[in-house]
């Protein structure tokens, strides 16, 4: 079973994108913050992550260096609810694959996380 890791600080988002993706046969972990979803990246290798770029204390673009330190081939998903070009570009520089402006279609995530899982 492929592990998903969604780390947003809003807990609504998470439990809508951990239902959609148990549904679709995922294993999920959810992190309302960066120490937590490190945490996860440590002890369970999520096959992919969908991590929020503003989340409180360490923002995104730091815990993705800090997941991508630990594991260089880590695939994640970046959601921002801002249209900040900056910021996005800075994290497909350190290796995110795609990402997601909030609100984000769920069938668009659902697609793109099973594209990205089959690849």
């Amino acid at each position: 079973m492929q592990k998903i890791l969604i780390v947003d600080d809003q807990f609504g988002i998470r439990i809508l994108l951990n239902e959609v993706l148990q549904k679709e046969g995922y294993e999920t972990f959810q992190a309302a913050n960066g120490i937590q979803a490190l945490e996860i990246v440590d002890n369970h290798s999520p096959d992919l992550v969908l991590l929020d770029m503003k989340i409180p204390g360490m923002d995104g673009i730091e815990i993705l260096k800090r997941m991508k330190e630990k594991d260089s081939s880590i695939r994640v998903i970046i959601m921002t609810a801002y249209g900040e070009l900056d910021m996005i570009q800075k994290a497909k520089e350190l290796g995110a694959l795609t990402h997601f402006a909030k609100p984000f279609d769920i069938d668009d995530i659902r697609t793109t996380v099973k594209e990205h899982l089959i690849s």
